[in-house]
């Protein structure tokens, strides 16, 4: 391989810390076994792309063929994450960080880390190196509204107003709220809100919000939205398409990733199944690239927001063994992704128990003609719960409408209760190709205030308590009049000490409250509080303060 005049002119840079990953295996829920393909994400994952299949690479012998031009790679450095975007002169560029392969530290010099704009004329690769913009490691790019670039790095970001820089180095601001910070601010993952906001998860499974993409980041959950489950999560990636949000977060002691939906970004649902593990990188003719681990999962999107590609940090060996001048490195890959469907609900009345049909708009699209191609017996559409087992309503009948298919199914089975946001489509293609697709609900709001509370100052004035709390709404709507409760809790049993009006709030604007806390006494106030906001008889967001956290 060509050694180039910019990897010459790199070679001073790189030093260290020293991160030896082992692994374990994960006991896996026994109602995995009972689903359907389709159901996991880790179903969507298709062949690798590349022409030139080589021997003559480093690696060990799992790794070997393999294609050298999918993603990055070289002999000099050792690359690491990374994710692409798409640039207005129509090259894909892929922000990825590394380090190089003869550091003192081997694999230990990440945190040395360079990050490094390359280009490819496509998303797979190869990628060429174009410019070094500075230290920094684990680097995500995102696209301001105002149409800036923006690359998240651990501890900082980079700024620039041309996706081939110059980049403005800085670091971004962040407000807890009261919260604790769940496991630091760092492996942090962005994706865009539809007013041109941003939504942030850190690297712990807290949820931040930002009203710019650059302004100040709050934070809005006070738990981990992580599966519940004996884990060593990293990596969390967030995405939104045209139906809802999503997530995949990584359990790298146990070598097993974890994929979640939502409508909100905010809540989250879990769905079974693993989102990726060891063994996805196949080549079409089932050759694999066994690498060791993937990690830093980032996900390059289509038009409407699909995920059609994943890029991924792998190493051919525990990372401890990765040392200078061996014949063991990193790089980064691209797998593409099956994108799903794009479907629409058509009846805007609410399924319930009485509902008896549902009519639902396949889109035909490049490559795919859903009036000739669709095994019609195979679809199953309806819950998650019920389509990823196998279940799920049934085919009655089909009408073409111009290019694009109606399908409608007997409503029996279909699983969808009042908590539903995108029910699934399951099924095949006439060949056996998986098709499967979220839909949205018609009647559904998706986009809804998000009333939020810090935590409440307490004041004695003649002989009676107050309290001072800050609401704020970061939704991308005005909210409604809205109810705030307030309760102490000891030893298991809660006592009400506010219920009180929240007045309508724009979006991001907040105000601060004050209320009379009739029973509230001296010794509650080393007590947990638990502060509930209700909108419409519907509990909007709960956070809870324990002992000795509050004022």
């Amino acid at each position: 391989m060509k050694v180039s005049i910019f990897h010459i002119f790199l070679l001073f840079l790189c030093l260290p810390s020293i991160c030896f990953s082992q692994i374990t295996e994960r006991k896996q829920p026994q109602e995995w076994k009972y689903l359907v393909k389709g159901s996991r994400f880790i179903d969507r994952f298709l062949p690798m792309k590349g022409n030139d299949l080589s021997s003559d690479t480093w690696g060990v012998k799992g790794v070997i063929p393999r294609y050298v031009d999918n993603g990055i790679e070289d002999r000099i450095w050792s690359f690491w994450g990374g994710n692409i975007i798409k640039g207005e002169d129509g090259k894909y560029h892929l922000f990825v960080c590394g380090w190089l392969e003869s550091s003192p530290k081997g694999h230990s010099e990440w945190p040395h880390s360079n990050v490094f704009n390359a280009v490819s004329d496509t998303p797979t690769g190869p990628f060429i190196l174009r410019n070094l913009i500075g230290k920094g490691h684990n680097p995500e790019a995102f696209r301001l509204k105002d149409g800036r670039y923006v690359i998240y790095v651990i501890d900082g970001r980079y700024v620039s107003d041309n996706i081939n820089g110059p980049w403005e180095y800085g670091k971004f601001e962040f407000n807890p709220r009261d919260r604790a910070i769940i496991e630091g601010l760092s492996n942090l993952s962005f994706a865009q809100r539809e007013d041109g906001s941003y939504i942030m998860v850190c690297r712990g499974g807290g949820i931040w919000i930002s009203q710019t993409g650059l302004s100040e980041y709050s934070q809005i959950t006070d738990k981990r939205v992580y599966p519940d489950v004996d884990g060593r999560f990293e990596d969390p990636v967030i995405w939104r398409d045209n139906v809802q949000y999503h997530m995949i977060v990584n359990d790298w002691l146990g070598r097993i990733a974890y994929y979640l939906r939502s409508k909100d970004g905010i809540n989250w649902v879990i769905d079974p199944g693993a989102a990726y593990a060891p063994g996805i990188a196949v080549h079409k003719d089932g050759k694999k690239e066994d690498w060791f681990k993937y990690e830093r999962l980032k996900i390059f999107q289509d038009n409407y927001g699909r995920a059609i590609q994943a890029n991924f940090a792998v190493i051919d060996t525990l990372k401890g063994e990765d040392k200078p001048f061996d014949n063991h490195s990193s790089k980064n890959i691209a797998i593409p992704l099956n994108p799903g469907l794009l479907l629409t609900m058509l009846d805007n009345k609410p399924i319930d128990k009485h509902t008896k049909t549902i009519r639902l708009l396949i889109q035909a699209e490049q490559g795919f003609n859903p009036q000739t191609d669709i095994d019609f017996q195979s679809l199953r559409f309806g819950a998650s719960s019920e389509v990823n087992f196998g279940r799920g309503s049934k085919v009655l009948k089909v009408d073409n409408k111009e290019n694009d298919l109606i399908v409608t199914f007997d409503a029996k089975g279909n699983g969808i209760t009042k908590d539903e946001f995108a029910p699934k489509l399951i099924g095949k293609t006439k060949s056996g190709e998986l098709l499967y697709g979220y839909a949205r609900l018609p009647y559904t709001n998706y986009v809804e205030p998000i009333l939020s509370a810090r935590a409440p100052h307490f004041q004695l004035e003649n002989k009676k308590w107050y309290c001072n709390i800050e609401i704020q709404n970061f939704g991308q709507v005005a909210s409604s009049d809205a109810k705030l409760k307030i309760e102490t809790v000891k030893m298991g049993k809660k006592k009400q000490i506010v219920w009180g009006q929240i007045s309508s709030l724009k979006p991001y604007e907040k105000i601060t409250s004050r209320f009379l806390c009739s029973k509230l006494a001296e010794d509650d106030l080393n007590s947990e509080f638990v502060i509930t906001i209700y909108s419409k008889n519907k509990i909007v967001s709960v956070f809870t303060i324990l002992p000795n956290n509050n004022n």
